[in-house]
């Protein structure tokens, strides 16, 4: 299995959207890109930590590539929308990638150059280092199965 996180605004309707994807065993909402150590979520909406909602992606790279993930991700958000979607706003709805190796960061890199080409407009998605990703509260975690929802914003 390998790994891959990424930041597409509320992690619910993220998370929810890469576990349908076949070859993604698990994905876990959580917190990256941040200066805080262990952020709670009340933490991380007062929008001082500095991190993303996120999603760890644990996937297996022979049913599905890191560049696919990267396309599922481009479909589920508006990556021309700076620190939103939707309605939700703040630096912590941002959109980002946090890769977790040179290779992972290069595909980032030209699949974001690719996807600003195709839709003929600058990106606000960032690719930012990963120092930590911090598994947010077991309420967050599968939230729409618990709570009957089907989907958010995306």
């Amino acid at each position: 299995m390998e790994r891959a996180i990424f930041a597409a605004g509320c992690f619910w309707g993220v998370e929810a959207a890469f576990r349908r994807l076949e070859g993604v065993s698990e994905a876990y909402c959580g917190y990256c890109g941040g200066h805080v150590e262990q952020p709670d979520y009340r933490q991380v909406c007062q929008g001082n930590t500095g991190h993303a909602e996120a999603v760890d992606v644990h996937y297996d790279p022979n049913t599905i590539s890191y560049d696919a993930l990267l396309q599922a991700f481009w479909h589920m958000h508006d990556p021309t929308q700076l620190n939103r979607q939707g309605p939700d706003v703040g630096t912590q709805y941002r959109s980002a990638i946090f890769p977790l190796n040179d290779v992972q960061k290069q595909q980032a890199v030209d699949a974001k150059a690719k996807q600003s080409a195709a839709l003929g407009v600058p990106l606000a998605t960032t690719i930012e280092s990963h120092d930590a990703f911090w598994k947010a509260e077991d309420y967050h975690q599968r939230y729409f199965e618990k709570n009957g929802a089907a989907a958010c914003h995306i």
